[in-house]
């Protein structure tokens, strides 16, 4: 039984809910965890400068890739309510021209930014001279254009993320991941630990793994006869990318304002301690990708789900999985903060490669940052709800407020009242913001979508089980 394929138009209990949702939130974990052991290579066999300049251009590496969620999240939303709808053959032309579009926009993209990383790494070194070497702007440079050349195949990656899970075959996606991350994590080993190319070597093992990852999909919808859509002729239709881009707003919203955020936090912590600032945020960024990906795997997934029962017009089950979900991410928010509590002074030690000033530094920062956790996979989980909807405009709001409002605001704000304890603070008080608003827009929108909130839902569902085991 527990070896069935579960199928979009699946009544979900909460078992089946995480035998759906756990490839997905594997296949994100597995990605956090190469990179995470890319950062753990740099910072132990390259060296702290090297590490921090990795993290300081980072987020303009993310900018770009962003382009994958939009089109995986928005496309994947626009799919599944055409096979929703029994318009199966039109998905898959709709599905192959999303697909060639992504890959186009990629090229696109990776060639216009390549030659903009210089000017980048040296606005970057201009904030805080004092505190700003030369050998981290070089790193930073060198792994940023190496990225950059190669982003093409990370859009590729991030966009068959979510088309796993329309295709109803998200444990294949994650062997697709599981081979490319193995694959970054071996050659880090060799280019990093044993050739010593510093971060050359480790955004050529990076971008190994993501071809991997990236063109066995693109063989996979062509040649794998048992797909429920498959790559083909495209549907001509600008109407499909308009309505995949404006149901991926939300993922475009939510990765672009999210790496400006990390930008400017990137330029507080320059100006506030210096190079010893963007280590500790890079130690808690490796981090936060672990814990995110759990969020983040759930709620792709999900989206496949209520864009299916959207299309069939299926209200009761938007209405259980609404709410299973809502129970789900309380229980999991509450073990992350836990973990993140227990192991942080851990992960300080994984990264700082033994300064002791440096590990209590980051340990206090992961420890205070970790409070957010409790509440940013409701966020997270109401944005692709309302994208699975096909309401981007309220999805995108949603990712807006969340990062750009909210976010952005208290990091500008918080630090002038706490100083440096403010910086780490403002992402908790901006996702308590966030998850007000986002219950508020499910509340407030359940009469148009015929979807019901139970007021104490645990409860519900464990009496229900009662229920039907009398």
């Amino acid at each position: 039984m527990s070896k069935e394929r579960i199928h979009l138009s699946d009544h979900f209990t909460f078992r089946k809910l995480m035998r759906f949702t756990l490839p997905m939130i594997l296949m994100m974990l597995f990605s956090s965890i190469y990179w995470i052991v890319d950062g753990t290579f740099i910072a132990n066999f390259a060296g702290e400068n090297e590490f921090a300049g990795v993290n300081l251009i980072f987020p303009v590496i993310m900018l770009v890739s962003c382009i994958g969620f939009i089109f995986g999240s928005g496309g994947g939303a626009l799919i599944s309510k055409k096979l929703g709808e029994g318009k199966r053959e039109e998905a898959n032309q709709t599905f192959s021209l999303i697909t060639y579009t992504v890959i186009g926009s990629g090229i696109f993209f990776s060639l216009i930014f390549f030659f903009l990383v210089p000017s980048i790494t040296q606005a970057f070194a201009k904030i805080n001279a004092t505190h700003t070497t030369p050998e981290m702007i070089e790193a930073a440079t060198t792994y940023g254009q190496i990225m950059i050349a190669g982003v093409v195949l990370f859009i590729v990656q991030s966009y068959f993320h979510s088309i796993f899970a329309v295709n109803e075959t998200n444990l294949h996606g994650f062997f697709f991941t599981l081979a490319g991350g193995l694959t970054n994590m071996l050659l880090d080993y060799l280019l990093i630990g044993v050739f010593k190319l510093s971060v050359t070597g480790a955004a050529l093992a990076s971008l190994a793994g993501m071809f991997i990852s990236a063109v066995g999909p693109i063989f996979y919808f062509v040649f794998h006869k048992g797909n429920l859509i498959y790559l083909g002729k495209p549907r001509k239709s600008w109407s499909d990318i308009g309505k995949t881009l404006t149901n991926g707003s939300s993922e475009f919203v939510s990765n672009v304002s999210g790496n400006i955020v990390t930008l400017v936090l990137n330029i507080q912590l320059l100006k506030y301690i210096g190079q010893n600032g963007v280590v500790a945020y890079g130690i808690i960024s490796y981090v936060s990708f672990l814990f995110f990906a759990i969020f983040i795997g759930y709620s792709v997934s999900i989206t496949s789900t209520i864009g299916y029962n959207f299309g069939a017009k299926n209200n009761d089950e938007l209405t259980n999985i609404l709410n299973r979900s809502f129970v789900l991410l309380e229980i999991i928010g509450v073990i992350m903060f836990v973990f993140s509590i227990a192991l942080s002074g851990v992960f300080a030690r994984l990264f700082t490669n033994g300064d002791p000033k440096m590990i209590a530094f980051a340990t206090r920062a992961m420890r205070l940052y970790s409070i957010c956790y409790l509440f940013t996979g409701f966020s997270m989980f109401g944005s692709s709800f309302f994208t699975g909807l096909n309401n981007g405009l309220i999805s995108a709001l949603i990712s807006f407020c969340r990062t750009l409002v909210f976010e952005l605001g208290m990091v500008l704000l918080l630090p002038l009242l706490f100083g440096v304890d403010g910086i780490w603070l403002s992402i908790v008080v901006a996702e308590i913001l966030s998850m007000v608003m986002t219950i508020s827009f499910i509340f407030g929108l359940r009469k148009k979508y015929g979807y019901k909130i139970l007021r104490f839902p645990a409860r519900h569902f464990i009496m229900e089980k009662r229920g039907q085991k009398k």
